[in-house]
């Protein structure tokens, strides 16, 4: 059975699905949906042109599927789509696209955000992704399946945030962080690999030493050029795809501008 709470505002025009629990003092604006089973507690806010999911639970105070924060915006109608079983905790903002950046934002499935937490307009959210309080994605960002983002930390945008990566607490990222990769500091430099991540995720031993010895290749040993490294991990670990990603990772960053794949690339 579908609750909604009587000091809840709802547009005529947004769909509430049965079992879905709407909180009070709510506001649920034009064209909006709202899944089965996902939970708003009170005073959250779903602006417009926004479709949520199953089993989600938004939290007070959150402001999901504003308006881009951009000044080329100018009250184009663009979308937000948020997946399945999400926990967004208070006060986090999730802005909608712009027509600039292909007109969606999009959150994917089971991810964590937690308090105070800012998702930008553009950007794309994979999924089982933890990202901790006070992090801040700009636009146009990519957040790759399994990452890890730690408490304050600032993403540029058009950065891509790689595969099961970690990046620490209150790093500031400029560039593209490889899949499988630890992340620290200001700026913010490779550390190591996250075997963590790779071992929860199941991945075999074999792959993890493999990606150890491309961590050491391609972040510290000295001398030669990245492109011969990465050409060499393809001859001998090619058949692994996580040293695929690696590599192609690498590769997208390089001809990006200034390190972020997102990014225009060099002509």
């Amino acid at each position: 059975m579908t609750t909604i709470h009587p000091t809840a505002v709802i547009d005529p025009s947004s769909t509430i699905e049965d079992g879905a629990m709407i909180g009070a003092s709510c506001f649920i604006g034009p064209n909006v949906i709202i899944g089965a089973g996902t939970k708003l507690f009170n005073h959250v806010t779903v602006q417009s042109d926004t479709t949520i999911g199953n089993d989600n639970k938004i939290y007070p105070f959150c402001v999901i599927g504003g308006d881009p924060q951009d000044k080329k915006y100018n009250g184009e109608q663009t979308t937000l789509e948020i997946g399945n079983g999400n926990e967004i905790r208070e006060h986090v903002t999730i802005h909608r696209g712009t027509t600039n950046g292909g007109g969606k934002t999009i959150v994917g499935n089971s991810n964590l955000l937690m308090v105070a937490s800012h998702v930008a307009h553009d950007c794309f959210l994979g999924n089982d992704l933890v990202i901790a309080n006070q992090v801040m994605l700009a636009g146009h960002i990519t957040v790759e399946d399994c990452a890890t983002i730690g408490g304050g930390a600032g993403i540029n945008q058009f950065a891509r945030i790689g595969r099961c990566s970690y990046i620490g607490g209150l790093a500031r990222i400029t560039r593209d962080v490889p899949p499988y990769m630890i992340v620290e500091g200001t700026p913010a430099e490779v550390r190591g690999v996250n075997v963590v991540a790779m071992s929860r995720r199941g991945y075999p031993e074999l792959q993890i030493h493999a990606m150890k010895e491309a961590h050491r290749r391609l972040y510290r040993d000295n001398g030669g050029a990245l492109s011969q490294k990465v050409e060499q991990l393809l001859h001998e670990f090619g058949d692994m795809i996580p040293i695929q990603r690696l590599c192609d990772a690498i590769a997208a960053s390089t001809a990006g501008r200034h390190g972020r794949s997102n990014e225009k690339i060099k002509q």
